[in-house]
């Protein structure tokens, strides 16, 4: 009895855990080297919210390109979601087999969540069309009322930064939006 109990815990654990995810990079979502480019998590998985920061760690399944993981971010917050990584934060190789890893702060061998192997393209390359995990839908408001002029709109454009959103852009998305509801109100 207590064995059924035991392994019905651990696959409670196991199915919980592999819901912490890593959207980009992936084998679909490649990384440009001595570009910036764009790390994504699934940030509000129970699992995920159960580690409130963690370390980013790159690794490489071949030691010759790698011999150990290396830190690119000591203390992140994962209510983020997400974070722009700079040519300066990581300045790795182009190649295969990598993958990142977030990590225990304070012990980077124990491992929260890897992600998928993936590929860090040379400098130049095109970047993907998408980014999983990063919405690309383009928010827009409109005001009504004594306020019927003020309209915004805005729009994406993922040919940049790995398929992330500037904040100008999000910004202009949030001022539209409550340029409507205010426009309702009056």
């Amino acid at each position: 009895m207590k064995f059924t109990h035991l392994a019905a815990v651990a696959a409670l654990v196991a199915s919980a855990a592999a819901d912490w995810e890593i959207f980009s990079p992936s084998s679909d979502v490649w990384w440009v080297a001595k570009s910036i480019n764009t790390l994504s998590w699934s940030c509000k998985d129970p699992v995920a919210v159960a580690h409130p920061t963690f370390t980013v760690l790159v690794a490489n399944s071949d030691p010759k390109v790698l011999t150990s993981p290396i830190a690119i971010i000591g203390i992140q917050n994962n209510f983020d979601c997400s974070k722009t990584i700079t040519a300066d934060m990581l300045n790795a190789a182009p190649g295969t087999g990598y993958t990142i890893q977030f990590a225990n702060t304070l012990n980077a061998t124990d491992i929260f969540v890897s992600s998928s192997p993936f590929e860090i393209k040379p400098l130049g390359s095109a970047y993907p069309t998408a980014t999983p995990g990063i919405s690309t839908s383009s928010p827009s408001a409109t005001g009504s009322g004594a306020n019927a002029a003020t309209t915004s709109s805005t729009t994406s454009d993922n040919s940049k930064g790995n398929g992330a959103m500037g904040m100008g852009v999000k910004a202009a998305g949030v001022v539209g939006a409550v340029a409507g509801v205010l426009g309702l109100v009056m």
